[in-house]
């Protein structure tokens, strides 16, 4: 979880990748849906969307659907796998499905109905049906925060704030949606709000390490490199082989001049595969900021 929600914020902002949005929606979605320990018609779908069969895919929901037409997950995808192949209308007959099994009240249809237009390029449009989700379930958190992560991935930044601080309001327990406002307002160059939004998520869980990451690049981008170094050593606590956190570390101990802590944090990032040229770089400080007395200890 920890590069999910950066990913969606730092993802290219330009309209025509914006396609990217609902088909990788599609792909986590039924991933977290459906388990692969059994031949399930969800798994088989999504394993013959992977290999580019849609429509022996459609057809295995199809089929299942026939036997079991309440059955909201397959319909989803049903609608999802018509959506991802241009074929709108089908996916909308799909929804509507929905929409007469779920009730005039729930969210589920009108977020697909958008996944569904965003496919087709239609943007505002999809906006406009995520909208209609958060307005017709106002305690449901999935219409505004769907709106708010596509924004976000489409690189409208000002969208997505409001939409992912309402989700956040009616889900307060939700350490990655606070992550996710984090990382907006941190792009809009609210510093203040973004600290906020990841004190709450490390509140909601203080297992959430995104927002530990993200409290500690804010540290740093405020010049205070021993907050920073707090905040990676938690990550670090909790997962020892997550190389970037050392290189965090070993960035931290740089900056408040502790070479020798510093190198080895250094040395422990390299060992786990952090970013070559990244530690290439602190090599050159570290070398900067040796002492000759250093370098002679160094080379005994």
């Amino acid at each position: 979880m920890l590069e999910t929600a950066e990913a969606v914020v730092s993802s290219t902002a330009s309209r025509g990748s914006r396609l990217a949005g609902p088909w990788l929606a599609l792909v986590a979605w039924a991933l977290s849906a459906c388990s692969f320990s059994h031949p399930e018609p969800k798994s088989q779908a999504l394993l013959l969307m992977s290999k580019g069969q849609t429509n022996q895919a459609a057809q295995v929901l199809l089929a299942f659907l026939k036997e079991h037409s309440t059955a909201v997950p397959e319909r989803r995808l049903l609608a999802r796998v018509y959506a991802s192949e241009g074929q709108l209308g089908l996916a909308q007959a799909q929804i509507e499905i929905l929409g007469r099994e779920l009730g005039p009240n729930s969210p589920i249809p009108f977020v697909e109905l958008g996944s569904a237009l965003e496919l087709a390029h239609r943007f505002d449009e999809a906006l406009e049906q995520y909208d209609r989700a958060a307005a017709i379930a106002p305690s449901d958190p999935l219409g505004p925060l769907t709106g708010g992560l596509r924004s976000a991935r489409w690189g409208e930044l000002d969208l997505a704030e409001p939409r992912l601080a309402e989700a956040a309001r009616r889900d307060p327990k939700d350490a990655s949606t606070w992550h996710a406002l984090g990382l907006v307002r941190a792009k809009l160059g609210n510093l203040a709000g973004a600290e906020q939004a990841y004190q709450f998520g490390l509140s909601a869980d203080p297992q959430a390490l995104e927002n530990h990451i993200g409290l500690a690049t804010l540290a740093l981008l405020e010049d205070k490199p021993a907050d920073a170094l707090k905040h990676y050593d938690a990550v670090v606590a909790a997962r020892p082989s997550f190389a970037d956190a050392e290189l965090g570390r070993s960035f931290s101990l740089l900056k408040l001049g502790r070479v020798s802590d510093a190198e080895a944090a250094l040395d422990r990032a390299e060992r786990l595969g952090a970013n070559r040229r990244a530690v290439q770089a602190q090599r050159a400080q570290l070398s900067e900021l040796r002492t000759p007395a250093d370098s002679r200890a160094k080379a005994q």
